[in-house]
């Protein structure tokens, strides 16, 4: 790798990926520096969400490579944590939400030794930052869309990492949520950490996002968003017929 890639917080190079015979991902090239929020958007069927995946190892590559401050994932994975879609989780799964963060630790912690006040502190402060204290003793299957979401985001803050990989963490959630997330998100940016959503409201782009990642398979557009959201370049991942009121385009 080349000396500049430990200075990036992720970067991809010639990243394919597919199901079956059919390219879902291809030849996909960015650079993400740390400190900023990055935000993946791109028509249904995109790839946003096999990206994410495949940043960590969860869906295989057919070629290409994948780094974290010039490291592979697999030396890196306690810098990297990553926030699922709420439909990929068991909510019926009997345990309460201070319990499902605090498995957050585990990583750190190893699974043959029992949680310490020190992990319990962790968890009061991820469940703090995250307003979701009064909740904790709640099981997780009672909780609203934005409780989970929420819940989600403080089993991520919980493990510490230097990169937050979240997939859709708006899905479903009250506008008190929402509100919640961008607070912690923009948080952790200024203390130097690199967000990476999925993201699928193009009128919040410019205000929750430094950078963006237009996807249709292929990059069409990748940097900062001055530079990468422009009308020219959603009109090549979305098409001609589409307008963009909100984003600041009008067709």
């Amino acid at each position: 790798m080349n000396s500049t890639s430990t200075l990036l917080a992720c970067e991809t190079t010639g990243l394919t990926a597919a199901y079956g015979d059919e390219p879902v991902l291809r030849d996909v090239n960015f650079r993400v520096p740390p400190g900023v929020v990055m935000g993946i958007v791109g028509p249904n069927g995109a790839g946003k969400t096999t990206l994410l995946m495949a940043l960590i190892g969860l869906m295989p590559l057919l070629s290409g490579s994948v780094s974290f401050f010039g490291q592979t994932h697999q030396q890196a994975r306690r810098r990297v944590g990553y926030m699922p879609q709420q439909r990929s989780v068991d909510w019926d799964f009997p345990t309460t939400v201070f319990d499902a963060v605090m498995m957050g630790t585990y990583g750190s912690l190893g699974w043959f030794k029992r949680p310490s006040s020190l992990e319990r502190d962790r968890t009061w402060r991820a469940l703090a930052e995250v307003e979701m204290t009064d909740l904790a003793d709640r099981q997780i299957g009672e909780l609203s869309g934005g409780q989970r979401q929420r819940t989600f985001l403080a089993r991520a803050l919980v493990e510490e990492p230097d990169v937050y990989l979240m997939d859709e963490p708006f899905q479903g959630v009250d506008a008190a949520s929402e509100k919640a997330i961008v607070t912690v998100m923009h948080a952790l940016r200024e203390r130097g950490k690199t967000i990476i959503i999925v993201h699928h409201d193009l009128t919040t782009v410019r205000a929750y996002c430094d950078w963006v990642t237009l996807l249709r398979v292929g990059i069409v557009a990748a940097g900062p968003v001055d530079e990468a959201f422009t009308e020219e370049n959603l009109h090549a991942a979305y098409g001609r017929s589409n307008t963009f009121v909100g984003a600041g385009f009008v067709e």
